[in-house]
């Protein structure tokens, strides 16, 4: 068993900062996280992880995945039923063995699940209030989020989702007069942050090439600008992503590249299989 390997997986990194989060939510900012959901939304996604793997005749079982869509639904989705944490936990895990085009998941499951649960239940919110605006905060939360995409080789998205973003919003102040301390107050904002390092980066449901997912990134932005101030809903780019998930297999057929796949033991080992299979 090569431990170097399982280290250059950057999910370790995932799990190490996505949890730091939630303990520095829970101790310092009063997430309002309720541990009985985070615990039923931990249990319910390795559970149904295990029956995918089972049912899909996958050669191991991968804890990791589903324990950073665990974390992201804690930080993200509030509910006060413990029945809806469950359902959360099972979309999203679900929606990767469900939902597949050319041997790749559609969605990311922790954006599915929070955007099924929110349109389906007036019981189910995200949480973003609570992480306050400071500038330190939001870039505490932004070099940690760089640190574990630069190692998963996905940074150009965040970047492009976050450049165009950031663009669209300043050039409507500019526009409408307003003071530019709007957007830098719409920038600071903990969810948004998340969503940008931990959400649409996903390798797993981004497009294959560096040019598809420049590209897929703006367009996330745009529909998420235009969410926000033409639907007036609050949380756009988590609605957007859900929206024009299905943009990212277009994108790949056209540009073709490689399939990204996870560093570390699971990786090697599934490979291993597939040679020998092949």
């Amino acid at each position: 068993m090569d431990i170097r390997a399982r280290l250059e997986d950057p999910r370790y990194f995932q799990i190490a900062v996505l949890s730091t989060f939630v303990t520095y939510g829970i101790l310092a900012l009063d997430f309002g996280i309720r541990p009985e959901n985070a615990v039923v939304i931990v249990i319910t996604a390795l559970l149904v992880q295990f029956a995918g793997t089972m049912a899909a005749g996958l050669p191991r079982f991968d804890p990791l995945s589903p324990l950073i869509t665990s974390l992201s639904l804690t930080l993200l989705l509030r509910t006060d039923i413990v029945v809806l944490a469950a359902i959360a936990a099972f979309v999203a895990i679900s929606s990767k063995f469900l939902v597949r085009i050319r041997d790749k998941h559609v969605f990311n499951p922790a954006n599915v699940a929070i955007v099924v649960l929110i349109l389906s239940s007036d019981h189910a919110w995200i949480s973003s209030g609570q992480w306050g605006n400071a500038a330190i905060s939001a870039f505490a939360i932004g070099c940690l989020g760089f640190i574990v995409l630069t190692r998963a080789r996905r940074a150009e998205t965040t970047i492009g989702f976050l450049g165009c973003y950031a663009l669209l919003l300043f050039g409507r102040a500019l526009w409408l007069g307003d003071p530019l301390a709007i957007p830098v107050h719409q920038l600071q904002n903990g969810a948004l942050l998340v969503f940008a390092f931990f959400m649409i980066s996903d390798p797993k449901t981004t497009p294959d090439t560096a040019v598809g997912r420049i590209l897929y990134a703006i367009f996330v932005a745009c529909v998420a600008f235009a969410i926000q101030f033409g639907l007036y809903q609050p949380h756009a780019p988590i609605f957007a992503l859900v929206a024009t998930a299905p943009l990212a297999p277009i994108i790949d057929y056209l540009l073709q590249g490689t399939t990204y796949r996870w560093s570390g033991f699971t990786t090697v080992h599934e490979q291993r299989i597939e040679g020998v299979q092949k």
